[in-house]
């Protein structure tokens, strides 16, 4: 399953005051077409809420699981 995503990236080891930095660090370095699979170990609403701010129309959000323990998260680059 995750060898179609262009990046994989597991924020649940990451310091919270980084995820967000990070996330969009590596989701900007995606070609266009892309995707990135993000694992965390909360829902990421609050993430969604900023790309939908900051990068709006040029992203696609979906989600792969929805927990209980374990989230992930389709970040697609258009």
């Amino acid at each position: 399953m995750e060898n179609c995503y262009a990046a994989v990236l597991d924020v649940r080891r990451f310091a919270p005051t980084d995820k967000h930095r990070t996330i969009f660090f590596v989701w900007e370095a995606l070609p266009p077409g892309e995707q990135l699979l993000l694992i965390n170990d909360h829902d990421p609403k609050p993430l969604y809420y900023q790309f939908a701010a900051e990068q709006t129309n040029r992203f696609d959000w979906n989600y792969v699981e929805e927990g209980p323990t374990e989230w992930r998260v389709q970040l697609g680059k258009r």
